[in-house]
């Protein structure tokens, strides 16, 4: 995501930044300070900027459309829409739907779309006075926190071409954006950033400011990222800060306060707790369940990822044995995200134990698999004639959507996929 690179410079428009390069100085967050220039600086996303991919072939035609990218914090996706941005000749605006609205969007178009003022021509040039391009380049962070009518009033100058959008977001944008700006959008998939991807970034902060970080600092610093470049960067930074310029395991532990070490400072350890809590609450051991997740809550777990797992666990594992499980993971999972932690770790705790000493059956996910390799094999079979829709009266007529018993095309019609025991 970030390499050393240059900042953006505020203009009189509210929102805005421009393109032109400034020099970085040391009060800039150390993120911005390394924030690459170039595809060639950009660390990750390999699926999307490496060589005859959409995003580079995009920037080397010089030919943006209309775009939103989804993924998590910290993963490149506004470096990546400064980076587009040189590749064009049009105006350049940063927009957060946090804190911009339907007056900015606006005044914003009121003045893209004013009429350019002629340039002055040179009288000892033969050359024509150059034109700006028509249209702006929008960047809009967090599009998910628009409403409808704000992101209704884009469509038309999406339409037109007054501007071109780039949108950002941590939300599923099948849910939170509405479906015609998703038509005139390609919605391109940013992923989290890989350990080894999240270490080339921390040591290049380590070069910016100058210090010397210890080989199992670094690996702790990458692990405690979560794939969030940025999180590790403002841990690194500010670790810098309090003890200068070396820093080591234990300073990076002694800024966060907290015992993280046992848990954070290998993969292997994420993996293999969050894999003992599954697998106690799949024996129904609720001791042991608890146990495992009150290391993943001490040793700073994300709380939404050990719901996630929950939810996942009550059809996987619980199944039709107690359908109501399903209910209460989705509960769960909601009251982490309104409540937060610590308290929140109540709510989990609920949850464990239940999921724990609820009865288990997998003939659901068992069946859906089964389903799932047989569709995988055969393709699309016929649908029987009496399952299909029948909107006119000439597919009546052919026997769509008379009911003949069949339900199963007739390839298969013997095989069973559910099985309750």
């Amino acid at each position: 995501m970030h390499s050393r690179g240059t900042a953006l410079t505020p203009r009189p428009f509210p929102f805005i930044h421009s393109r032109k390069h400034t020099t970085m100085t040391p009060t800039q967050p150390l993120a911005d300070r390394i924030r690459p220039a170039t595809l060639d600086e950009f660390v990750g996303q390999a699926h999307l900027v490496g060589p005859g991919k959409p995003l580079r072939l995009a920037l080397e035609n010089k030919n943006l459309r209309s775009m939103i990218f989804w993924g998590p914090p910290g993963v490149g996706k506004t470096t990546l829409a400064r980076i587009l941005a040189a590749a064009t000749d049009r105006e350049y605006v940063e927009l957060s739907a946090v804190s911009a609205g339907k007056k900015d969007l606006a005044a914003l178009v009121e003045r893209v779309k004013a009429p350019a003022q002629p340039a002055q021509r040179d009288l000892f040039s033969m050359n024509e006075p150059q034109q700006k391009s028509v249209g702006a380049l929008l960047f809009l962070d967090e599009i998910h926190r628009f409403n409808k009518a704000q992101q209704d009033f884009l469509l038309p100058y999406v339409e037109d071409g007054t501007l071109v959008l780039i949108g950002a977001t941590t939300e599923n944008p099948s849910f939170e954006v509405i479906s015609a700006l998703l038509s005139r959008s390609q919605v391109f998939v940013l992923h989290a950033l890989t350990q080894d991807e999240i270490a080339t970034i921390i040591q290049q902060g380590a070069d910016e400011l100058q210090v010397h970080i210890a080989d199992d600092a670094l690996r702790f610093l990458a692990t405690y990222a979560n794939g969030d470049a940025r999180k590790a960067l403002n841990l690194l930074e500010t670790t810098s800060g309090y003890y200068g310029d070396d820093i080591t395991l234990q300073t990076l532990t002694d800024t966060l306060q907290s015992k993280q070490i046992r848990y954070d400072k290998s993969a292997d350890e994420h993996y293999d707790t969050i894999s003992a809590y599954i697998k106690s609450m799949r024996a129904s051991q609720p001791d042991a369940a608890l146990y495992y997740l009150a290391r993943m809550v001490e040793g700073g777990e994300d709380p939404k990822f050990i719901a996630r797992r929950m939810v996942i666990f009550a059809s996987e594992d619980v199944g039709m044995a107690d359908p109501h499980a399903l209910t209460l993971a989705n509960a769960v999972f909601r009251a982490v995200e309104i409540i937060g932690m610590p308290e929140a770790g109540i709510n989990l705790a609920h949850g464990t134990v239940y999921m724990a000493t609820a009865p288990k059956s997998r003939g659901a996910y068992n069946g859906y698999k089964t389903a799932l390799a047989e569709v995988q094999q055969s393709g699309n079979l016929p649908i029987p004639l009496g399952l299909r829709n029948a909107p006119t009266q000439l597919m009546k007529d052919l026997g769509y959507g008379k009911q003949s018993g069949a339900f199963l095309p007739a390839e298969i019609a013997e095989m069973r996929f559910y099985d309750p025991d």
